[in-house]
């Protein structure tokens, strides 16, 4: 009877890393993006400044522009967080990363604080892909959630399996 109930899952949960609207990575109002050249994912359009971690894992990528990060779980998933479309155009400006390189972060931990404004002023779109850079190399499946509002560090957005 419980036999079950203790058996190891082997998918796991990507969460939001900001608080807003889920939608397609399709929607993307770029080709990398919406034809998936950089991999499996969805976006969010955020309604606050602030990045948490989606999963846990350790922060393999803040390009000096720090218009996005990189997170590599302990089973070599690849996440990408990129804030914005043309955001690299900001050089910095406007983005604080809260984390380094090399940093091991947890589910929900604040990554970076940005201003949504000065991004809304200044690049192409504040919508923010997040996108599983090594889905194409993996025997991994990915399921993008339903939900259309995502909370950061709560809302459940890919499944892993």
């Amino acid at each position: 009877m419980f036999k079950n109930l203790f058996k190891k899952s082997n998918s796991y949960q990507i969460y939001a890393p900001m608080s807003g609207a889920i939608v397609s990575l399709e929607e993307v109002p770029d080709p990398v993006f919406n034809q998936k050249m950089m991999g499996e994912g969805v976006a969010m359009i955020p309604t606050e400044g602030k990045i948490v971690s989606p999963i846990e894992g350790k922060i393999v990528q803040i390009p000096d522009s720090k218009h996005a990060i990189g997170i590599e779980t302990d089973n070599g998933i690849e996440i990408l967080v990129h804030i914005g479309l043309e955001t690299v155009n900001l050089k910095g400006k406007g983005f604080t990363p809260k984390v380094n390189l090399e940093d091991l972060v947890a589910t929900g931990d604040l990554l970076m604080e940005f201003d949504l404004d000065y991004i809304h002023d200044h690049a192409k779109d504040v919508i923010t892909p997040i996108v599983i850079t090594n889905s194409k190399n993996s025997d991994k499946q990915f399921a993008i959630t339903e939900e259309k509002e995502g909370k950061a560090g709560v809302t459940e957005i890919i499944t892993v399996s």
